[in-house]
């Protein structure tokens, strides 16, 4: 009798703790919405054109898909945003004219993407797609595996029309300077745990996978005055630039391997 009163009590204190440590979180989730808000906005800019325009050869086709880091909000022109420094910096390395065209949307969660491939223009074929996705997955608490799951479809759906899928894995949310401890912590856990997903399950799919966290997480956790915007949520210019930075490489690669392995017509170089 006595152990039973006392497991009674064991497990009273646990739902009690348990149920502290969720209203403690959502009274700080409260908190970093108040401190981050909306300073940039719904609309990201307007990036998509022909960059490189007085390069030689028909222009190379990109497509970015996503969030609203794929759409570049919190960038101040558009050849800040991650779109343009893509379409550049691919434009200058291979000297070809890039053609943006981006179909991420601000506030997107992996479950958009088959709504995003799907509205792949008609008749355009892309020579390359670019993913970034998961930190909303991340903030609205969506299961990891479903979430992995809907990014691995849509790779799967853009390599069965022959398009190379570079996919930036979840950023790692425990730079988020507004969002307090220990909401903070659990934010990065759960950010790593869902990079590690998507990576394993883009891979399976078919994808390229681009770590972001080990890419550019450093520099945004050491510095991030500098690499996020106002909100202290989204990159900034120089937040772009160095995410940019880490995908271009391959980018590049995967257009050789295409132009190697035949999978697509005309050349990339």
């Amino acid at each position: 009798m006595q152990g039973t009163r006392t497991l009674i009590r064991v497990s009273g204190g646990a739902v009690i703790l348990t149920l502290l440590a969720r209203t403690t979180l959502a009274r700080q989730a409260a908190v970093a919405r108040r401190r981050i808000g909306k300073p940039l906005g719904e609309d990201a800019l307007d990036a998509d054109r022909v960059w490189g325009a007085r390069r030689r050869g028909a222009p190379l086709h990109l497509v970015l898909l996503g969030d609203s880091i794929a759409a570049g909000l919190g960038a101040s022109r558009p050849k800040e945003t991650l779109g343009g420094r893509l379409a550049k910096g691919i434009s200058r390395a291979l000297d070809r004219p890039v053609h943006l065209h981006t179909l991420a949307q601000v506030g997107s969660e992996s479950s958009a993407l088959a709504g995003q491939v799907a509205r792949l223009p008609r008749g355009l074929r892309p020579d390359a797609a670019v993913i970034v996705v998961g930190g909303n997955d991340v903030t609205h608490r969506r299961p990891v595996m479903r979430s992995a799951a809907h990014l691995a479809e849509a790779v799967r759906a853009l390599r069965e029309r022959g398009i190379p899928v570079i996919v930036g894995t979840c950023p790692d949310l425990a730079a988020l300077r507004p969002v307090p401890q220990p909401l903070r912590t659990l934010a990065g856990r759960l950010s790593r745990r869902l990079a590690f997903a998507q990576a394993r399950e883009a891979a399976r799919a078919g994808g390229v996978v681009v770590s972001l966290r080990a890419t550019v997480g450093p520099v945004f956790l050491s510095r991030p005055e500098e690499m996020f915007a106002m909100d202290r949520f989204h990159p900034s210019a120089a937040g772009y630039r160095r995410t940019a930075e880490a995908f271009i490489p391959a980018i590049i690669q995967a257009l050789h391997a295409v132009r190697v392995d035949g999978d697509r017509p005309g050349p990339v170089g």
